[in-house]
């Protein structure tokens, strides 16, 4: 699942993210979602998210749910 779409992303989901600093690149961050912070429902380069650990990026795809 791609993590275009806020209604399929939720709080304690295994997602891969994209960080700010990582944006060149495209490098994945694995982690869990500890809060959604896009307000709208679709955002086309990924919904953003703070991870448990407080890193924020894009959510590029659900894990595991």
């Amino acid at each position: 699942m791609n993590g275009q779409e806020r209604n399929s992303i939720s709080k304690g989901l295994q997602v891969d993210i994209v960080l700010k600093a990582d944006q060149k690149t495209g490098k994945l961050t694995r982690g869990t979602v500890k809060d959604i912070l896009t307000k709208s429902n679709f955002h086309p380069h990924g919904i953003k998210v703070r991870l448990e650990d407080g890193r924020i990026g894009r959510d590029q795809q659900i894990v595991s749910t």
